[in-house]
């Protein structure tokens, strides 16, 4: 927190107020709030603390007719369910068993569990219940999750890059940049040894991976299960093919181009997708799953949004009926997003927000109020006028202009409330004298205050005359402010939209706002750009974003990262966000309520000569109006565990349960291979394979194929392992067995790889004897029967590695060596014709660097975005503190200067627009 002069927030609270020149960056962290130490993705090969699949059990997966079909259990369950009502009948209250009953299927799995007629008797409800059924819901009663550990692979922090790049000396920056990262700074065999044992400091957390198991890892390594107090999901809408699409990290639409058009730029990623191989079937299950995961981690009075549009919203609506009950159902919110529609038929302009909650009873609710109230918003709830000379004229004699004119002159809109109110006890019944005619309560009512409380409201002028009796003044001033409903029409054409699927910011703020308090934890299972998580942070929230595509991961991770905050004031910097925000009372100069704390005049405040009640606008929190704030640290983290080495000369032991999951995954690949044999290689180029199949006798190699561009080649393939990272060993025995059988090409196919693997590959000519490529597969094949229909350009894609060179910078003779890194380029070797592509190093999205990497965490130093503008927002906000030339280097190809660290060596990491990662690690003796 800054230092300076001492205020008081609301409550008394302690809190500082900046008195400074010139404005800096600063961040929230969250001292209360502790992690489970996750590994980091450099010990992978020593990480021991498996674990066995998860196997979820759905609540109700039986369909609801009682027949003997002999494909569901439903009767039987039903007549069980009965003979336990009888049972606990005899028994004395509260008719438990001394243990659980259960009802088993034929194949010995437990169906239905009950403690007591209670519990039967919910159960015998639930059967009774409509049922959406959707191909493969009755053979599925479970399923089952990997549990896979989450490593660390990358550590950021906005303001470690700021500190590095204004030339502290290196002892005070490496202290400091620690510090900066949240980087506890755990040894290996602690990593190892200790990995989710140890509390650590709150960070902030990008992860990559299918929702699904990220969730199940956050459950079942870390104990997260009723931690998260929001949970806001946009999943595919399960409409159309290109309904959600974002091609590139740089590219933000494009038009719903049939199969064959999508081809013209055929190395894309399609990050976004919406079409399912089962259609609806599949993407109901999808969603039914990821929602039972969903509810294990919210807190008991935590909520969930879900966001999706008019096609399919029926049938989610039941979904979260079934899996959150429809007891826990809050309010359907209606988002406008367009303006008018052009068409013959009707067109929808909005989405909509399913709202549930774990607990209705038990929910965390915020009131969020409407201050931007035209003349006919406040005409539809305020009847009359009250003009100027006192006279009353009812708001309907007006049109919308004439009530803005005549509010200018003075004018007050109001309501007319009772003063009255029926009952039991009725006492207060005397009478009241108003402008020469006495008034009584009606018959079967009394006055809602005693008679000195009526005297007040009556010599404040508040009374309203009606028929035969008199009625409270409401203003529209008392009280300036409407609370939100659930039609969010003002929100159409909103400008914060920068990605093609993004969903508006101030959607998600106010859910997080209605839903959480500062320092509450939030999750988005569905990352998109970044929006959730980039929402959470400026409102102080801690937040958990996942998605299974690199390239929205990499869109979240720039714009967080290059991301400027107001600083709103805290109640204890001691605690951070969670001690609350400050909040004040103030008025503008035309007498407007612009603060945080408003009065809320009413009847009974006048009737009892109290002061106005405090109504507190939770997204009016005071702002240190010099202080700029920056996303605190956050960190990158993938569900990528040990990277495999086949024993035995690479083969597996075809014997053991680890080389039969692996040949089944073999298979399947193959299939996949078979299915989209064509791999582009940019430029509008590609390899088509033929005669895809397992090799006759091979100890490393996965597959064969012939390349059927011009002349047949044949060539070998090795993939990867499905839960792992490609290893350096890995790729060196199948490379010599591809040369010794005369193979003309090697392609390793995997969904990771270690840096030397990746180097390995790029010289496997000169050290092997045969050329190789690696392919980067999308995570999406992994999902089984859930797998997409895709083109093979969006399920593999090909990338060399960059091209970096490492300058020494000439300096006095006392002075420390320093270093610059240039990134040149990318060599894209190009399979189709053997010869390499080169592209500039300022044409790529992102490239970072690690000034010091220490083969464990790549901590990012300094982030560069050479096509766009991302730190000009920061640049303009801090241009008075940091030197031009700090940003010119940010948006460049050459790193600003740096001293040499610990380790002796720098990572260069490049996003290419797929958002692939590609890694390279040079040691600083090869400074030129």
């Amino acid at each position: 927190m800054p230092r300076g002069k001492k205020t008081t927030g609301r409550k008394g609270a302690s809190t500082s107020r900046v008195v400074a020149d010139r404005a800096r960056a600063e961040t929230y962290r969250h001292p209360t709030a502790q992690n489970l130490l996750r590994p980091e993705v450099g010990v992978q090969a020593q990480f021991r603390k498996k674990k066995p699949p998860v196997t979820y059990r759905y609540d109700s997966s039986l369909s609801p007719a009682l027949d003997w079909d002999g494909q569901n259990g439903a009767r039987e369950l039903a007549e069980w369910l009965l003979a336990m009502v009888e049972k606990t009948a005899a028994l004395p209250a509260p008719h438990d068993f001394d243990k659980p009953q259960e009802f088993k299927g034929n194949d010995g799995k437990v169906l239905a569990s009950v403690g007591g007629m209670h519990d039967a008797i919910e159960q015998l409800k639930c059967l009774g219940k409509p049922f959406l059924n959707w191909a493969g819901k009755a053979e599925r009663l479970s399923f089952d999750v990997p549990t896979l550990p989450l490593f660390v692979h990358e550590r950021l922090s906005t303001k470690a890059i700021i500190e590095t790049l204004t030339g502290h000396k290196k002892d005070k920056q490496l202290a400091l940049n620690l510090d900066l990262f949240g980087d506890p700074q755990h040894s290996i065999t602690d990593q190892v040894l200790k990995a989710y044992e140890h509390k650590d400091p709150w960070v902030n957390r990008l992860i990559l991976g299918d929702s699904l198991v990220v969730m199940s890892s956050l459950l079942h390594y870390e104990g997260l299960g009723g931690q998260v107090q929001m949970i806001y999901m946009d999943p595919p809408y399960g409409v159309e093919f290109g309904s959600n699409f974002q091609p590139f990290v740089r590219k933000r639409d494009v038009s719903h181009n049939d199969d064959e058009d999508m081809t013209r730029e055929p190395e894309m990623v399609k990050a976004y997708r919406d079409t399912w191989e089962l259609g609806l079937h599949s993407y109901l299950a999808y969603l039914r799953d990821r929602l039972l995961l969903a509810r294990e981690l919210l807190t008991p009075n935590g909520s969930v949004f879900l966001q999706i549009s008019d096609d399919n919203l029926h049938h989610v609506r039941e979904v979260m009926d079934e899996v959150f009950g429809s007891e826990n159902f809050v309010v359907t919110i209606f988002v406008r997003k367009k303006g008018s529609q052009r068409g013959n038929d009707i067109r929808p302009i909005n989405d909509y927000l399913l709202w549930y909650c774990k607990d209705k009873a038990r929910a965390k609710t915020r009131f969020l109020y409407d201050s931007k109230l035209d003349a006919t918003d406040l005409a539809d709830e305020f009847e009359y006028v009250e003009m100027s000379d006192g006279a009353n004229r009812r708001t309907s004699t007006f049109t919308a202009e004439e009530l803005d004119e005549i509010l200018k002159q003075g004018a007050r809109l109001y309501v007319a409330e009772p003063l009255t109110s029926g009952g039991e006890f009725r006492t207060q019944l005397y009478s009241v004298e108003h402008e020469g005619r006495t008034f009584r309560p009606p018959p079967n009512n009394s006055w809602k205050f005693n008679k000195d409380g009526m005297n007040r409201i009556v010599t404040t002028g508040r009374i309203h005359i009606g028929k035969n009796q008199i009625r409270f003044k409401k203003y529209h001033t008392d009280f300036p402010f409407r609370a939100l409903t659930n039609l969010w029409s003002d929100l159409a054409g909103a400008t914060d939209k920068i990605y093609v699927v993004q969903t508006t910011m101030k959607v998600i703020q106010r859910c997080i706002l209605m839903t959480t308090d500062p320092g509450d934890l939030v999750l988005d299972p569905t990352c998109g750009g970044g929006t959730t998580g980039y929402v959470a942070e400026r409102w102080g929230r801690r937040w958990i974003n996942i998605d299974v595509s690199r390239v929205p991961l990499a869109l979240a991770r720039q714009r967080l990262l290059t991301a400027t905050f107001p600083y709103f004031e805290l109640c204890d910097s001691q605690l951070g966000p969670v001690g609350g925000f400050v909040y004040r009372s103030k008025q503008s100069k035309k007498g407007e309520q612009v603060g945080g704390i408003v009065p809320h005049v009413t009847s009974t405040t006048i009737a009892n000569d109290e002061r106005p009640v405090e109504e507190v606008l939770v997204d009016r929190p005071e702002v240190i109006s010099n202080v700029i704030r920056v996303s605190g640290p956050f960190c990158v983290e993938a569900t990528i565990p040990t990277p495999v080495d086949w024993e035995s000369d690479g083969a597996p032991d075809t014997s053991t349960a680890d080389a039969m999951d692996y040949s089944s995954f073999l298979d399947r690949m193959l299939e996949v291979l078979r299915r989209s044999p064509v791999l582009h290689v940019g430029g509008g180029k590609k390899v088509e394979f033929k005669n895809i199949r397992r090799p006759a006798k091979t100890l490393s190699l996965s597959a064969e194929a012939i390349v059927a561009n011009g002349a047949d080649k044949a060539i070998a393939i090795i993939f990867g392992p499905e839960n792992g990272a490609i290893s350096e060993k890995l790729v060196y025995e199948a490379a010599r067995e591809a040369h010794a059988k005369n193979y003309t090409h090697l392609y390793v196919i995997g969904f990771a790889i270690q840096p030397g693997a990746r180097t390995f590959i790029e010289h496997a000519e000169a050290v092997a004897g045969i050329a190789g490529t690696y392919v980067q597969a999308t995570p999406d094949i992994l999902m089984g029967d859930l797998l997409k229909n895709m083109r093979s350009s969006q399920i593999f894609s090909v990338c060399g590695l960059p091209e970096v060179k490492l300058h020494k910078v000439k300096g006095k003779s006392s002075d420390p060596d320093k270093y610059t890194v240039e990134l040149v380029g990318l060599d894209v070797f190009d399979p189709a014709t053997m010869e390499t592509e080169h592209r500039s190093g300022d044409d790529v999205p992102a490239w970072l660097l690690d000034g010091d990497y220490n083969g464990l965490c790549f901590k990012v130093t300094q982030a560069f975005f050479p096509r766009t503008s991302a730190w000009e927002s920061l640049k303009r906000a801090l241009k008075a503190t940091h030197e031009e030339s700090v940003w010119d280097h940010l948006a460049g190809t050459v790193s600003a200067p740096f001293e040499a660290g610990d380790h002796g060596q720098i990572a260069v990491k490049v996003i290419d627009d797929r958002g692939n990662e590609l890694l390279v690690i040079k040691n600083l003796k090869e400074a030129r």
